[in-house]
């Protein structure tokens, strides 16, 4: 009893997909706003960096972690995610045939989702695309889940958190994104960037994204090394956590662009 809540805020800037202004511009703008706005931003990261921080391939590392769920039924007559960059929440469609002479063409049947209630909820996740050259481009759902993960404290190379944070600039911010580390601690008082519980305030459109994001994270085999030992600490500090990564993440959804 009696035990301050420790609580981070962190604001993710997708410097992935687009490229636009640059920190030195866009950094001052965006705490100028949130000073007006009485909120304190503790840290500054970038959704770069959740596909490769430093020299650590991150996303390609939680891509290999991936284990499917096969749906009661199923025999794998579809290719793994780990070929075709798909990840679904249960049973495709079966792939239409054309009928063999004198056979009847087999009849459609649903998609399933593998723990519907009741009715399905199907969704079939795109966790990458490849040009003609063969470069990967990682999707929206799949480098938020990453990032999730992040959050939770659950990446880690050679047993230490992947994501530490860098201090503040000591002057101007950087013209250029690549100059400024994945993950920046702005407030030097703040409470650790990695936390038992995360909470997302995003606008009404990133719904289908977050949904998608719970599809990878049931999926993915989470280093158990680190799962203990969040576990047991949570559990000292009397704040246990979910056996589910899934259901250490909540979101705050408004009506907004």
């Amino acid at each position: 009893g009696g035990r301050r809540p420790r609580i981070s805020t962190c604001f993710l800037i997708d410097d992935y997909f687009t490229r636009f202004s640059s920190p030195a511009e866009l950094v001052p703008l965006l705490l100028a706003e949130a000073d007006r706005a009485g909120l304190e931003i503790d840290y500054l990261a970038r959704e770069s960096g959740c596909a490769v921080t430093g020299t650590v391939p991150v996303a390609q590392a939680v891509a290999a972690r991936i284990v499917e769920s096969p749906p009661p039924g199923s025999y794998g007559n579809r290719p793994p995610a780990a070929q075709t960059g798909w990840l679904a929440n249960g049973e495709r469609s079966p792939v239409a045939r054309a009928p063999q002479a004198m056979k009847p063409a087999a009849a459609w049947q649903p998609p399933q989702e593998t723990a519907a209630r009741r009715h399905s909820v199907f969704l079939d996740v795109e966790l990458w695309s490849e040009d003609a050259d063969g470069r990967r481009t990682w999707s929206c759902p799949f480098l938020a889940a990453v990032w999730q993960l992040a959050r939770l404290g659950l990446l880690r190379a050679e047993g230490e958190p992947l994501f530490t944070p860098d201090p503040r600039p000591g002057g101007d911010f950087p013209d250029d994104w690549d100059e400024l580390p994945s993950l920046v601690r702005l407030n030097a008082r703040a409470d650790p960037f990695a936390a038992y519980r995360t909470c997302s305030v995003l606008p009404n459109r990133f719904l289908p994204v977050e949904h998608a994001v719970r599809v990878v994270l049931d999926q993915t085999e989470v280093d158990t090394a680190a799962l203990r030992q969040i576990a047991e600490r949570s559990a000292r500090e009397g704040v246990p956590v979910p056996d589910s990564v899934a259901d250490r993440v909540s979101y705050v959804f408004y009506a907004g662009p």
